[in-house]
Protein backbone atom coordinates (compact mmCIF):
# COMPACT_ATOMS: atom_id res chain seq x y z
CA UNK A 1 0.00 0.00 0.00
CA UNK A 2 1.47 3.54 -0.93
CA UNK A 3 2.66 5.81 2.12
CA UNK A 4 2.19 9.30 1.87
CA UNK A 5 5.72 11.19 2.70
CA UNK A 6 3.88 12.20 5.74
CA UNK A 7 4.13 8.60 7.29
CA UNK A 8 8.04 9.11 7.82
CA UNK A 9 7.72 12.02 9.66
CA UNK A 10 4.92 10.55 12.43
CA UNK A 11 7.20 7.24 12.77
CA UNK A 12 9.95 9.89 13.31
CA UNK A 13 7.79 11.59 16.32
CA UNK A 14 6.51 8.99 17.52
CA UNK A 15 9.88 7.32 18.06
CA UNK A 16 11.34 10.28 20.16
CA UNK A 17 10.41 10.63 24.16
CA UNK A 18 7.26 11.52 24.98
CA UNK A 19 6.28 15.50 24.35
CA UNK A 20 3.85 16.57 22.18
CA UNK A 21 0.67 14.84 21.25
CA UNK A 22 0.74 14.40 17.60
CA UNK A 23 -2.30 16.03 15.65
CA UNK A 24 -2.86 14.86 11.95
CA UNK A 25 -5.16 17.40 10.56
CA UNK A 26 -6.38 18.10 6.90
CA UNK A 27 -9.26 17.71 4.38
CA UNK A 28 -12.26 14.63 4.49
CA UNK A 29 -10.34 11.49 2.27
CA UNK A 30 -6.83 12.36 2.35
CA UNK A 31 -5.64 9.43 4.44
CA UNK A 32 -4.93 10.43 7.57
CA UNK A 33 -6.49 7.31 9.56
CA UNK A 34 -4.95 5.19 7.14
CA UNK A 35 -1.34 6.82 7.52
CA UNK A 36 -1.65 6.70 11.63
CA UNK A 37 -2.54 3.07 11.08
CA UNK A 38 0.29 2.18 8.65
CA UNK A 39 2.58 3.72 11.08
CA UNK A 40 0.98 2.05 14.24
CA UNK A 41 1.65 -1.23 12.60
CA UNK A 42 5.54 -0.91 12.62
CA UNK A 43 6.15 1.13 16.22
CA UNK A 44 7.34 -1.34 18.65
CA UNK A 45 5.14 0.05 21.42
CA UNK A 46 1.24 -0.88 21.98
CA UNK A 47 -1.14 1.05 20.20
CA UNK A 48 -4.78 1.42 21.06
CA UNK A 49 -7.42 2.83 18.39
CA UNK A 50 -10.66 4.63 18.64
CA UNK A 51 -12.85 6.50 17.15
CA UNK A 52 -15.05 9.11 17.88
CA UNK A 53 -16.75 9.37 14.51
CA UNK A 54 -20.37 8.75 16.78
CA UNK A 55 -20.58 12.24 18.22
CA UNK A 56 -24.06 11.53 19.77
CA UNK A 57 -22.79 8.80 21.75
CA UNK A 58 -19.50 10.31 22.76
CA UNK A 59 -18.47 12.69 25.59
CA UNK A 60 -15.69 13.52 27.71
CA UNK A 61 -16.23 10.71 29.79
CA UNK A 62 -15.67 8.20 26.80
CA UNK A 63 -12.06 10.23 26.19
CA UNK A 64 -11.49 8.96 29.86
CA UNK A 65 -12.04 5.80 29.52
CA UNK A 66 -10.09 5.28 26.13
CA UNK A 67 -7.28 7.13 28.03
CA UNK A 68 -7.16 5.07 31.00
CA UNK A 69 -7.49 1.87 28.96
CA UNK A 70 -4.24 3.01 27.00
CA UNK A 71 -2.59 3.94 30.00
CA UNK A 72 -2.44 0.07 31.52
CA UNK A 73 -1.55 -0.73 28.12
CA UNK A 74 1.83 1.24 29.23
CA UNK A 75 2.19 -1.19 31.99
CA UNK A 76 1.57 2.06 34.31
CA UNK A 77 -0.68 0.96 37.98
CA UNK A 78 -0.63 3.41 40.29
CA UNK A 79 2.73 4.34 40.82
CA UNK A 80 4.18 1.26 39.79
CA UNK A 81 5.47 0.05 36.90
CA UNK A 82 4.64 -4.13 35.10
CA UNK A 83 8.41 -5.44 34.25
CA UNK A 84 9.31 -5.34 30.90
CA UNK A 85 6.40 -2.39 29.69
CA UNK A 86 8.75 0.68 29.75
CA UNK A 87 8.31 1.23 26.02
CA UNK A 88 5.03 2.92 26.63
CA UNK A 89 1.83 2.58 24.75
CA UNK A 90 0.29 4.92 21.80
CA UNK A 91 -3.19 6.24 22.16
CA UNK A 92 -5.47 7.29 18.84
CA UNK A 93 -7.99 9.26 19.32
CA UNK A 94 -9.87 9.23 15.75
CA UNK A 95 -12.31 12.11 14.84
CA UNK A 96 -11.97 13.50 18.72
CA UNK A 97 -13.20 16.91 17.11
CA UNK A 98 -16.74 15.69 16.96
CA UNK A 99 -17.16 15.63 21.08
CA UNK A 100 -18.12 19.02 22.89
CA UNK A 101 -15.23 19.88 25.13
CA UNK A 102 -12.61 17.36 24.20
CA UNK A 103 -9.75 19.46 24.60
CA UNK A 104 -10.20 20.44 28.08
CA UNK A 105 -10.48 16.59 28.80
CA UNK A 106 -7.43 15.75 27.12
CA UNK A 107 -5.70 19.03 28.44
CA UNK A 108 -6.57 17.54 31.83
CA UNK A 109 -5.49 13.95 30.72
CA UNK A 110 -2.40 14.50 29.48
CA UNK A 111 -0.85 16.98 32.42
CA UNK A 112 -2.03 14.32 34.87
CA UNK A 113 0.81 11.74 32.82
CA UNK A 114 3.28 14.39 32.77
CA UNK A 115 3.48 14.58 36.51
CA UNK A 116 3.26 10.94 37.13
CA UNK A 117 5.51 10.27 33.57
CA UNK A 118 3.38 8.13 32.35
CA UNK A 119 5.04 6.97 29.09
CA UNK A 120 1.42 7.55 27.25
CA UNK A 121 1.84 9.05 23.74
CA UNK A 122 -1.50 10.31 22.20
CA UNK A 123 -2.14 11.12 18.16
CA UNK A 124 -5.50 13.00 16.94
CA UNK A 125 -6.25 12.53 13.35
CA UNK A 126 -9.29 14.65 12.50
CA UNK A 127 -10.77 16.31 9.31
CA UNK A 128 -11.31 19.53 10.31
CA UNK A 129 -8.63 21.78 10.71
CA UNK A 130 -10.15 25.00 12.07
CA UNK A 131 -11.81 23.27 15.24
CA UNK A 132 -9.38 21.28 16.00
CA UNK A 133 -6.59 24.09 15.48
CA UNK A 134 -9.10 26.54 17.71
CA UNK A 135 -9.21 23.98 20.83
CA UNK A 136 -5.88 23.11 20.61
CA UNK A 137 -4.58 26.81 20.65
CA UNK A 138 -6.79 28.00 23.15
CA UNK A 139 -6.25 25.11 25.38
CA UNK A 140 -3.54 22.83 24.51
CA UNK A 141 -0.70 25.43 24.05
CA UNK A 142 2.74 24.27 24.03
CA UNK A 143 1.67 20.59 24.31
CA UNK A 144 1.09 19.61 20.75
CA UNK A 145 2.19 19.51 17.23
CA UNK A 146 0.15 19.55 13.73
CA UNK A 147 1.35 17.77 11.03
CA UNK A 148 -1.17 18.45 8.19
CA UNK A 149 -2.04 15.93 5.26
CA UNK A 150 -2.85 18.03 2.37
CA UNK A 151 -5.09 17.07 -0.61
CA UNK A 152 -2.86 14.27 -2.84
CA UNK A 153 -0.53 15.71 -5.36
CA UNK A 154 0.18 14.97 -9.21
CA UNK A 155 3.17 12.95 -8.33
CA UNK A 156 1.32 10.77 -5.65
CA UNK A 157 -1.80 10.05 -7.60
CA UNK A 158 1.05 8.87 -10.64
CA UNK A 159 2.80 6.62 -8.57
CA UNK A 160 -0.12 5.47 -6.36
CA UNK A 161 -2.78 5.30 -9.09
CA UNK A 162 -0.90 5.70 -12.70
CA UNK A 163 -2.63 8.62 -12.88
CA UNK A 164 -1.37 10.75 -15.96
CA UNK A 165 -1.67 14.22 -16.18
CA UNK A 166 -4.89 15.08 -17.96
CA UNK A 167 -5.89 12.31 -15.76
CA UNK A 168 -4.83 14.37 -12.60
CA UNK A 169 -5.66 17.71 -14.08
CA UNK A 170 -9.75 16.34 -14.47
CA UNK A 171 -10.03 13.69 -11.47
CA UNK A 172 -7.90 15.44 -9.20
CA UNK A 173 -6.84 13.86 -5.93
CA UNK A 174 -8.70 12.04 -4.29
CA UNK A 175 -7.50 8.40 -3.58
CA UNK A 176 -10.76 6.70 -2.64
CA UNK A 177 -12.17 8.48 -6.04
CA UNK A 178 -9.15 6.79 -8.43
CA UNK A 179 -10.24 3.07 -8.76
CA UNK A 180 -13.89 4.56 -10.20
CA UNK A 181 -12.33 6.71 -13.15
CA UNK A 182 -13.40 4.34 -15.59
CA UNK A 183 -16.63 4.75 -14.61
CA UNK A 184 -17.08 8.87 -14.78
CA UNK A 185 -20.85 8.93 -13.75
CA UNK A 186 -20.52 6.48 -10.75
CA UNK A 187 -16.84 8.71 -9.72
CA UNK A 188 -19.07 12.36 -10.39
CA UNK A 189 -21.95 10.94 -7.95
CA UNK A 190 -18.94 10.02 -5.48
CA UNK A 191 -16.92 12.95 -5.63
CA UNK A 192 -20.61 14.64 -5.29
CA UNK A 193 -22.67 12.93 -2.12
CA UNK A 194 -19.64 11.52 -0.48
CA UNK A 195 -17.18 13.86 -0.50
CA UNK A 196 -18.40 16.92 -1.04
CA UNK A 197 -21.40 16.86 0.71
CA UNK A 198 -19.65 15.19 3.69
CA UNK A 199 -17.39 17.30 3.89
CA UNK A 200 -19.52 20.54 4.01
CA UNK A 201 -21.99 18.86 5.95
CA UNK A 202 -19.78 17.23 8.77
CA UNK A 203 -16.23 19.33 8.42
CA UNK A 204 -18.18 22.73 8.51
CA UNK A 205 -21.74 23.26 9.21
CA UNK A 206 -22.11 20.15 12.01
CA UNK A 207 -18.98 21.42 14.27
CA UNK A 208 -18.98 25.62 13.23
CA UNK A 209 -21.95 27.93 13.67
CA UNK A 210 -22.90 29.30 10.36
CA UNK A 211 -26.48 31.01 10.49
CA UNK A 212 -27.04 30.58 6.08
CA UNK A 213 -25.77 27.35 5.18
CA UNK A 214 -27.51 27.51 2.11
CA UNK A 215 -25.73 30.76 1.21
CA UNK A 216 -22.55 28.45 2.38
CA UNK A 217 -23.43 25.96 0.18
CA UNK A 218 -23.97 28.66 -2.90
CA UNK A 219 -20.57 29.95 -2.18
CA UNK A 220 -18.93 26.89 -2.35
CA UNK A 221 -20.35 26.26 -6.06
CA UNK A 222 -19.90 29.80 -7.07
CA UNK A 223 -16.34 29.34 -5.99
CA UNK A 224 -15.49 26.07 -8.07
CA UNK A 225 -17.63 27.82 -10.87
CA UNK A 226 -15.24 30.75 -11.51
CA UNK A 227 -12.07 29.08 -9.65
CA UNK A 228 -8.85 30.95 -11.07
CA UNK A 229 -10.70 33.93 -10.88
CA UNK A 230 -10.74 37.54 -9.07
CA UNK A 231 -14.17 38.31 -7.82
CA UNK A 232 -15.36 40.91 -5.29
CA UNK A 233 -17.55 39.88 -2.95
CA UNK A 234 -20.07 42.81 -3.73
CA UNK A 235 -20.03 40.86 -6.97
CA UNK A 236 -20.27 37.54 -5.72
CA UNK A 237 -23.52 38.78 -3.73
CA UNK A 238 -25.03 39.71 -6.83
CA UNK A 239 -24.48 36.76 -8.02
CA UNK A 240 -25.86 34.60 -5.09
CA UNK A 241 -28.65 36.47 -5.19
CA UNK A 242 -28.64 36.64 -0.92
CA UNK A 243 -29.28 39.61 1.62
CA UNK A 244 -25.98 38.58 3.53
CA UNK A 245 -22.93 40.90 3.58
CA UNK A 246 -19.21 41.55 2.54
CA UNK A 247 -18.19 40.62 6.10
CA UNK A 248 -20.49 36.64 6.24
CA UNK A 249 -19.19 35.73 2.90
CA UNK A 250 -15.50 36.56 4.12
CA UNK A 251 -16.16 34.06 7.13
CA UNK A 252 -17.95 31.40 5.16
CA UNK A 253 -14.69 31.43 2.69
CA UNK A 254 -12.58 31.29 5.57
CA UNK A 255 -14.64 28.29 6.77
CA UNK A 256 -14.03 26.28 2.84
CA UNK A 257 -10.41 26.49 3.02
CA UNK A 258 -10.50 25.38 6.53
CA UNK A 259 -12.02 22.73 5.67
CA UNK A 260 -9.54 22.12 2.52
CA UNK A 261 -12.46 22.63 -0.08
CA UNK A 262 -11.85 26.18 -2.09
CA UNK A 263 -9.89 29.43 -0.50
CA UNK A 264 -9.87 33.15 -1.66
CA UNK A 265 -6.66 34.69 -2.34
CA UNK A 266 -6.02 37.86 -0.98
CA UNK A 267 -3.79 40.11 -3.27
CA UNK A 268 -0.07 40.89 -2.42
CA UNK A 269 0.86 44.05 -1.09
CA UNK A 270 3.05 45.87 1.36
CA UNK A 271 0.49 46.65 3.42
CA UNK A 272 -1.37 44.01 5.16
CA UNK A 273 -4.95 45.99 5.77
CA UNK A 274 -4.86 46.53 2.03
CA UNK A 275 -3.87 42.79 1.31
CA UNK A 276 -6.65 41.63 3.85
CA UNK A 277 -9.32 44.18 1.98
CA UNK A 278 -8.58 42.97 -1.39
CA UNK A 279 -10.89 41.04 -3.93
CA UNK A 280 -10.10 37.40 -3.51
CA UNK A 281 -8.98 35.26 -6.28
CA UNK A 282 -11.13 32.04 -6.01
CA UNK A 283 -9.22 28.94 -6.05
CA UNK A 284 -9.83 24.87 -5.71
CA UNK A 285 -7.85 23.28 -3.24
CA UNK A 286 -8.02 19.93 -5.79
CA UNK A 287 -9.13 20.22 -9.48
CA UNK A 288 -12.00 16.87 -8.58
CA UNK A 289 -14.23 19.96 -7.36
CA UNK A 290 -14.08 22.04 -9.92
CA UNK A 291 -14.86 19.50 -12.58
CA UNK A 292 -17.31 17.54 -10.71
CA UNK A 293 -19.52 21.05 -10.23
CA UNK A 294 -19.13 21.77 -13.72
CA UNK A 295 -20.98 18.74 -15.22
CA UNK A 296 -18.69 18.71 -18.29
CA UNK A 297 -17.38 15.39 -19.17
CA UNK A 298 -13.85 14.35 -19.44
CA UNK A 299 -14.12 14.84 -23.34
CA UNK A 300 -16.35 17.88 -22.89
CA UNK A 301 -13.90 19.50 -20.67
CA UNK A 302 -10.74 18.66 -22.62
CA UNK A 303 -12.63 20.39 -26.01
CA UNK A 304 -13.75 23.33 -24.01
CA UNK A 305 -10.42 25.52 -24.73
CA UNK A 306 -11.27 28.22 -21.87
CA UNK A 307 -12.72 25.93 -19.19
CA UNK A 308 -9.67 23.45 -19.70
CA UNK A 309 -7.12 26.44 -19.58
CA UNK A 310 -8.59 27.61 -16.45
CA UNK A 311 -8.43 23.99 -15.06
CA UNK A 312 -4.85 23.92 -15.54
CA UNK A 313 -4.36 27.27 -13.63
CA UNK A 314 -6.26 25.97 -11.51
CA UNK A 315 -4.18 22.77 -10.65
CA UNK A 316 -1.33 25.19 -10.43
CA UNK A 317 -3.15 27.02 -7.56
CA UNK A 318 -4.16 24.54 -5.59
CA UNK A 319 -0.93 22.66 -5.76
CA UNK A 320 0.43 25.92 -4.31
CA UNK A 321 -2.42 26.75 -2.46
CA UNK A 322 -2.20 22.99 -0.58
CA UNK A 323 1.28 23.66 0.41
CA UNK A 324 0.10 26.75 1.78
CA UNK A 325 -2.40 25.50 4.05
CA UNK A 326 0.42 22.73 5.44
CA UNK A 327 2.69 26.27 5.91
CA UNK A 328 5.22 25.76 3.71
CA UNK A 329 4.15 29.12 2.74
CA UNK A 330 1.81 32.45 2.32
CA UNK A 331 0.22 31.88 -1.34
CA UNK A 332 -1.55 35.40 -2.80
CA UNK A 333 -2.25 36.79 -6.54
CA UNK A 334 -0.99 40.76 -7.44
CA UNK A 335 -2.72 42.61 -10.02
CA UNK A 336 -2.26 46.43 -10.88
CA UNK A 337 -4.16 48.66 -12.61
CA UNK A 338 -4.41 46.23 -16.09
CA UNK A 339 -1.41 44.25 -15.31
CA UNK A 340 -1.66 41.20 -13.10
CA UNK A 341 0.64 38.07 -12.26
CA UNK A 342 -1.22 34.50 -11.03
CA UNK A 343 0.46 33.44 -8.34
CA UNK A 344 2.53 34.96 -5.56
CA UNK A 345 3.92 32.21 -3.44
CA UNK A 346 6.14 34.40 -0.10
CA UNK A 347 8.95 32.49 2.16
CA UNK A 348 9.75 34.84 5.12
CA UNK A 349 10.99 37.53 3.22
CA UNK A 350 11.31 35.97 -0.32
CA UNK A 351 9.28 36.24 -3.16
CA UNK A 352 8.49 33.99 -6.37
CA UNK A 353 6.27 35.08 -9.02
CA UNK A 354 4.83 32.50 -10.91
CA UNK A 355 2.89 32.94 -14.41
CA UNK A 356 0.72 30.24 -15.54
CA UNK A 357 0.56 29.70 -19.34
CA UNK A 358 -2.43 27.61 -20.33
CA UNK A 359 -3.83 28.61 -23.29
CA UNK A 360 -6.95 30.13 -22.35
CA UNK A 361 -7.91 33.51 -23.40
CA UNK A 362 -6.61 36.67 -20.98
CA UNK A 363 -8.52 39.74 -20.14
CA UNK A 364 -5.62 41.40 -18.76
CA UNK A 365 -1.89 40.88 -20.20
CA UNK A 366 0.55 39.47 -18.07
CA UNK A 367 2.16 41.67 -15.59
CA UNK A 368 5.52 39.83 -14.50
CA UNK A 369 7.61 42.66 -15.80
CA UNK A 370 5.46 45.21 -13.68
CA UNK A 371 5.56 42.99 -10.65
CA UNK A 372 9.10 42.30 -11.00
CA UNK A 373 10.11 46.09 -11.05
CA UNK A 374 7.70 46.89 -8.37
CA UNK A 375 8.44 44.38 -5.70
CA UNK A 376 11.54 43.02 -6.51
CA UNK A 377 10.87 39.50 -6.28
CA UNK A 378 13.92 36.72 -6.03
CA UNK A 379 12.43 34.49 -8.72
CA UNK A 380 10.19 34.58 -11.46
CA UNK A 381 9.07 31.25 -13.00
CA UNK A 382 6.53 30.33 -15.88
CA UNK A 383 4.58 26.80 -15.97
CA UNK A 384 3.48 25.82 -19.34
CA UNK A 385 4.41 27.22 -23.11
CA UNK A 386 8.54 27.75 -23.56
CA UNK A 387 8.45 27.86 -19.60
CA UNK A 388 8.54 24.97 -17.13
CA UNK A 389 6.26 21.96 -18.08
CA UNK A 390 2.86 21.58 -16.29
CA UNK A 391 3.56 17.88 -15.80
CA UNK A 392 7.48 18.90 -14.35
CA UNK A 393 6.08 21.52 -12.12
CA UNK A 394 3.09 19.26 -10.66
CA UNK A 395 4.98 16.55 -9.84
CA UNK A 396 7.53 18.55 -7.64
CA UNK A 397 6.95 19.58 -4.03
CA UNK A 398 6.46 23.36 -4.02
CA UNK A 399 9.52 23.44 -1.99
CA UNK A 400 11.37 22.85 -4.70
CA UNK A 401 10.48 25.81 -6.38
CA UNK A 402 10.65 28.43 -3.64
CA UNK A 403 13.43 27.64 -2.11
CA UNK A 404 17.38 28.34 -2.70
Amino acid sequence: MYRRPQAAELARRLAEPRRFIQVVAGPWQVGKSTLVQQVAEDIAAVVRYASADEPTLRGAEWIAQQWEAARLATGSTGKRWLAGRRDGAVLVLDEIQKIPGWFETVKRLWDEDTRKRVPLKAVLPGSSPLPIAAGMSESLAGRFELLHLPHWSYGEMRTAFGFGLEEFLYFGGYPGAAPLVQEPERWRRYVADSLIETSVSRDVLLLTRVDKPSLLRRLFELACRYSGQILSYTKMLGQLQDAGNTTTLAHYLDLLAGAGLVSGLQKVAGDTARSRGSSPKLQVMNTALMTTMSGLSFDEARSDREFWGRLVESAVGAHLANAAAAGECELFYWRERNREVDFVAKRGRRLTAIEVKSGRTREMPIGMAAFAAALKPKRTLLVGGDGIALEEFLAQPVAHWIES
